[in-house]
């Protein structure tokens, strides 16, 4: 009796133990490579906040700033084995993988951030986002820093002025081929690694961006900034897609809408902290070289673009599109 009695309870404690269970909040991890005080952790920081909110505590992101999931290419790795479910990555290192992201980095296409954030609704940058769930990403959305510009121990008052320097470069074929075109020496290095090769002089310059500069004060190593404003330097909202093939079509329609919503807000969070960065560097201590010779670098860009437009027809799209924003 006591056992027949029994049974009822205990397929109710099952069934309640498994409604737990399936109510239980999913650990989702999204990586990025910058410091906290970056654009890029404070989108991370949003869609965090705001997939929480729209799944009802059931989704929540642990974001993971300064590679601390891995460098870039781990990640993606992580993500491809869905292990890592979400990710901002530059599209330097993705174009490792997708060519056309490139088309990002051509020097002197964008006059400022607003410029770069429109080219990002362009067709051919909403076809270099598709390509990517060939290699194991769903791209669904971007996200900018600030433009990029010289930071260096001398003054640099034009491209001679970087004639065989160690400039500190993002690495990627573009970049290497922008800064030797120059007459720079572009060196590849970790974020953390930079400073002190300021301080000892083992790099005589920085290719960056205000947000990075002002988060890890590059200035204070090195304290002269030359505003070339040569590049735009985006970076890519994506989720590993064995895990996006695995949720639901309303968890993926959430997802996209936080996403966007991310996205739009980054977009003018970018262009304020443009502005907002230049104001705190200059107060602490950078010294803006005053009238330099941009057009020395303009016209290298001119044949860095030529030779990119040239090799694939997307970033041929994609540059036209967005010179004629």
């Amino acid at each position: 009796m006591n056992l027949t009695r029994s049974l009822p309870l205990l397929a109710a404690a099952v069934a309640l133990g498994a409604a737990t269970v399936g109510a239980q909040a999913q650990a989702l991890k999204l990586g990025h490579i910058t410091p906290p005080t970056h654009v890029w952790h404070q989108v991370s920081e949003k869609i965090a906040t705001d997939l929480d909110a729209a799944s009802g505590g059931k989704m929540k992101i642990a974001v993971s700033p300064l590679q601390k999931l891995g460098n870039e290419a781990q990640m993606i790795n992580l993500m491809q084995a869905g292990a890592q479910q979400f990710g901002i990555f530059t599209v330097g290192g993705l174009a490792n993988r997708e060519e056309s992201f490139l088309g990002w980095s051509l020097p002197y296409v964008f006059k400022d951030v607003a410029h770069a954030s429109r080219a990002a609704a362009t067709p051919a940058a909403q076809e270099m986002l598709k390509r990517l769930n060939t290699h194991g990403l769903v791209g669904l959305g971007y996200a900018f820093a600030g433009m990029r510009h010289v930071l260096s121990l001398q003054p640099v008052l034009s491209a001679k002025d970087l004639a065989n320097k160690k400039i500190r470069s993002f690495p990627s074929p573009i970049y290497n081929d922008w800064w030797n075109a120059n007459g720079a020496a572009p060196t590849a290095m970790p974020l953390s690694e930079v400073a002190p090769s300021l301080t000892t002089k083992l790099l005589d310059a920085v290719d960056v961006d205000l947000d990075a500069l002002v988060g890890l004060k590059f200035h204070q190593q090195a304290p002269n900034l030359t505003l070339t404003n040569h590049m735009a330097f985006p970076a890519v909202i994506v989720v590993s897609k064995k895990w996006w093939d695995s949720r639901s079509p309303a968890d993926r329609d959430m997802i996209t809408k936080v996403v966007a919503g991310a996205e739009k807000w980054g977009f003018q969070t970018a262009i304020d902290a443009d502005v907002n960065n230049l104001a705190k560097a200059k107060a602490d201590g950078a010294k803006v070289v005053v009238n330099p010779d941009i057009k020395s670098f303009q016209a290298v860009g001119a044949k860095i673009r030529d030779q990119y437009t040239a090799k694939n027809p997307l970033i041929a799209d994609f540059y036209k599109q967005a010179r004629d924003l």
